[in-house]
């Protein structure tokens, strides 16, 4: 039985005035790995922020984990974020702590009350990223893969039934990308869903999975040629 976690229907997003991208239709199951690639400018970020909460879906219908996009209140939204974790190209990390805090300040501001619980939490998704032994440390002692990782685990903090990671290998090096990429896969093995905005077409290739781009005010699904 499959799950959708994502859908849109004939959905026209707007930044501001202006339609990014119109009579959009996307799905995505529970378990699915979904890159979405195009241009810069080609509206992939406004897409992502759509998902989000950012900007506000007027036309047509969309559904999110559960969460109806079209209408979504702004007392909705923090909830709608709980349900999903989202993965920036520049981490996003507090400079001012080390990634324990980091990762402890997320679940206070979700909720979480109990000190062990949290403890016990982070450790977890510290772990789960290759990273458990870094706690201690502060972001700026970290290089930027690693500090990509800190970001993927933050985003599993919640157990989020979407990731969306928004081109999460755009500051990495090409080594550093693969790094990361591996950690999603692995996320991805163990049942999480992930979108993925990109134009590391070299992942793609190296990383074959269902793909949508953006072009000329739309989306559609590309069919990869094996390489």
């Amino acid at each position: 039985m499959s799950e959708t976690v994502l859908q849109l229907k004939n959905a026209n997003i707007y930044q501001a005035e202006n339609l990014v991208l119109s009579n959009v239709n996307v799905e995505l199951q529970k378990g699915d790995f979904v890159y979405l690639i195009g241009k810069t400018g080609s509206g992939k970020s406004s897409f992502m922020k759509t998902l989000y909460g950012d900007l506000e879906l007027t036309e047509g219908e969309g559904s999110i984990v559960d969460f109806k996009l079209n209408g979504l209140k702004e007392k909705d939204i923090p909830f709608l974020r709980r349900k999903l974790g989202v993965v920036f190209q520049d981490f996003k990390l507090l400079p001012d702590r080390t990634i324990n805090a980091n990762l402890e300040f997320v679940l206070k501001a979700t909720g979480w009350k109990e000190k062990p619980k949290m403890t016990e939490r982070i450790s977890h998704v510290l772990d789960k990223v290759g990273m458990g032994t870094k706690g201690f440390k502060f972001p700026h002692e970290l290089s930027g893969g690693e500090q990509q990782r800190v970001a993927i685990a933050r985003a599993l903090l919640n157990e989020p039934e979407l990731i969306l990671a928004d081109e999460p290998t755009g500051n990495l090096d090409p080594q550093t990308s693969i790094e990361v990429m591996e950690v999603l896969q692995d996320i991805n093995k163990n049942g999480n869903t992930i979108l993925m905005a990109t134009h590391d077409y070299a992942l793609l290739l190296k990383y074959p999975s269902k793909t949508f781009k953006c072009d000329e005010n739309k989306v559609f699904e590309v069919v990869q040629r094996k390489a």
